[in-house]
């Protein structure tokens, strides 16, 4: 049997819930602000709204598709999946996406406290010197009271959330005459297309990194299909509505900040229905925050560990939270201006890191290991998965490398990318790549051979010995 060896590990015996509760989280989870700036991104870039609507539905549908599978390693191995990564990457080398998922939680956060900022200011006048902060406490407490308290209040804030989406989206479609034409060959743009697509898509798959930090808690026996499908409807629909609440306000109050237009869009469709549009929407923000933290908590403390092997202790938990959130804040104040452009040019490169990840890791956990992980050995800085894996790495920086060429941002748009008139297709470049390298990687690996010692390992003995 497998003993707690740190707080990233959850025993069997503490495993607890049911699977359809990670419907509320991923809803409410996508039911927020940061959400509805998502659906901005492609209208910034003088988009037609319809067409937007079809990019929206179409990224979330295939970003979420990643995530979900991801959420389908929780119950089956009780780990984060950061630390799921060492596998693939090796003890060390998965400091590299760990990197990635810190820049993640704290880009997310920086954004999500601006835009806290922007929904204050619009309801109060409140000054961002004073509400950043102050919002970023709050949603330290909720980090620190820990998972239980996180998904009770995600539940609620997912069953509110409903409640108003239905009622803003009924209010919008019987008073709201909606610009910008038809699903027309004339009307369509690649570039923004393109890019509204790829941000929706980035968004959900950004969520892979720690998806499993909360499925993990379920039960061994909940299967594939349940975490899959729950997760999936959760995260699609709360994702894609929110967006194309972005969306439409967007197209009604162009010159507007995101709070700003959202709250014109409902006082214009329901009188008075604006303020507590955007409170529900600061509720759902606090919680996501909430969830970034706990999440950059875990990297942190699980980085510092593979450093130097260290017990866990709710002192440590404290202080990494607290750095998390700091370098949020830092971050906040420097992104107040141009927001729409920075937080798409944010899921771009966001994009570009967590491609190659999702490939290695949903194909060596599906195809080449078939969920068959010793997690004993996964905790052991030289055991059976060792320090450093070529086979990841290389495959990783095969797929990162060839994108770069189809990356298209303010800062940087590569020769291919200009070619193609800006539009960006970079994922649809790394996700294969990086997924071929892998299995080219791993051609000749005795999958029978590492279930065996998985086995064995995590029974306690030699995964090397003689007579296995």
């Amino acid at each position: 049997m497998i003993e707690r060896r740190s707080i990233d590990y959850v025993p069997i015996a503490e495993r607890h819930g049911k699977a359809w509760h990670l419907w509320t989280v991923w809803f409410s989870g996508d039911a927020h602000l940061a959400t509805v700036a998502t659906g901005v991104v492609g209208g910034a870039l003088g988009g037609n709204l319809a067409w937007m609507t079809v990019a929206v539905l179409l990224g979330c549908a295939f970003g979420t598709f990643f995530m979900a599978f991801h959420s389908t390693q929780g119950p089956q191995l009780g780990l984060p999946q950061m630390i799921q990564s060492r596998p693939q990457f090796g003890y060390v080398g998965a400091l590299l996406v760990w990197g990635v998922a810190l820049v993640a939680y704290i880009g997310f956060n920086a954004f999500n406290q601006v835009l806290a900022a922007q929904t204050l200011q619009t309801l109060y006048g409140a000054a961002p010197g004073a509400t950043v902060p102050l919002f970023a406490l709050f949603s330290v407490l909720i980090a620190i009271a820990g998972y239980d308290l996180i998904h009770v209040a995600q539940r609620w804030v997912a069953y509110l959330q409903i409640l108003v989406l239905l009622v803003f989206s009924a209010a919008v479609l019987a008073h709201t005459p909606l610009p910008g034409g038809g699903i027309t060959a004339a009307q369509f743009r690649a570039v923004p297309f393109l890019a509204q697509f790829f941000a929706a898509a980035s968004y959900q798959i950004a969520w892979s990194i720690y998806v499993s930090d909360y499925s993990r808690y379920l039960p061994r026996d909940v299967g594939v299909g349940s975490s899959f499908w729950w997760t999936y409807l959760g995260a699609f629909v709360g994702g894609a509505w929110t967006m194309l609440i972005g969306t439409v306000a967007a197209a009604l109050y162009p010159s507007l900040e995101v709070a700003a237009a959202l709250r014109a869009a409902a006082d214009a469709a329901l009188p008075g229905f604006g303020k507590p549009l955007l409170l529900c929407s600061l509720f759902g923000l606090v919680t996501i925050t909430a969830l970034n933290c706990y999440g950059a908590s875990l990297t942190l403390l699980s980085v510092a560990d593979s450093l130097r092997p260290s017990p866990p202790s709710v002192a440590r938990r404290i202080w990494t939270l607290l750095a998390a959130i700091l370098a949020s804040t830092a971050l906040a104040f420097a992104s107040t201006r141009d927001f729409a452009q920075k937080f798409g040019e944010f899921l771009a490169v966001l994009l570009y890191l967590l491609t190659p990840w999702t490939a290695v890791n949903l194909v060596d956990f599906y195809l080449v290991r078939r969920g068959h992980y010793s997690v004993r050995e996964i905790f052991n800085p030289r055991g059976m998965y060792g320090r450093w894996n070529w086979r990841g790495l290389l495959a990783y920086a095969a797929g990162f490398a060839l994108m770069i060429p189809f990356f298209s941002t303010e800062s940087y748009r590569g020769p291919a990318a200009a070619a193609l008139g800006g539009a960006d297709v970079a994922m649809l470049v790394g996700l294969p790549v990086a997924a071929l390298a892998y299995l080219l990687a791993c051609r000749g690996f005795d999958r029978e051979a590492d279930r065996v010692r998985a086995r064995r390992a995590d029974l306690g003995l030699d995964p090397d010995s003689a007579g296995r």
